[in-house]
């Protein structure tokens, strides 16, 4: 998908290519700081967290595990409820293992609370939050995010990962999306 045949989709660029490039760059070095001569896991989040996690990933210098994890909240809206239904768990037993989660963005953070209680349930020797995205605005519960790569307004956002019903997730940036596409005429 080029840039060009969306354009009209899209009001901004909010975080570039090369921004996010860079900030992954420099929370690798953080991460692998922290957890030298430990045995990390990153958790992904299914989907929004594969680019995050796969750029992340080859920035650190040190190996590393990785397991994916697919969740989902649900209720009557189109917003999280904070009640989370597991679509696919870990491969991985967590018990005893330092377990750093991948998050492309923290919204509400109703399901990532969520995600963090059931980690730490399951034993694991210590769990943070990588995110590349964090809405302050858009909290409703507060989340201890150890690597947070950009702080954004609450605008609905697509890219990098970032999707609107299932799309612009393989755009290169973190742009708005247009109000005229997701809102009903």
């Amino acid at each position: 998908m080029h840039a060009s045949e969306i354009e009209s989709d899209l009001t901004k660029v909010l975080v570039t290519e090369e921004q996010i490039d860079a900030k992954l760059e420099e929370l690798a070095s953080h991460i692998d700081a922290d957890y030298a001569g430990k045995d990390l896991l990153l958790v992904g989040v299914l989907k929004g967290a594969v680019m995050v996690m796969a750029d992340l990933s080859r920035h650190l210098g040190h190996n590393v595990q990785m397991d994916w994890m697919a969740v989902s909240s649900y209720g009557a809206s189109t917003k999280s409820s904070g009640v989370v239904q597991i679509r696919k768990d870990l491969d991985t037993d967590i018990s005893g293992r330092h377990v750093l989660i991948v998050e492309d963005i923290i919204d509400s953070g109703l399901t990532l609370s969520w995600l963090l209680d059931n980690f730490a349930s399951r034993g694991a020797a210590s769990v943070e939050v990588c995110a590349l995205l964090r809405k302050p605005d858009a909290a409703k519960v507060t989340i201890d995010c150890k690597y947070v790569g950009f702080d954004i307004p609450s605008d609905f956002v697509v890219g990098y990962g970032l999707d609107f019903a299932e799309r612009y997730r393989n755009l290169r940036d973190v742009a708005v999306l247009a109000p005229h596409i997701y809102t009903e005429d």
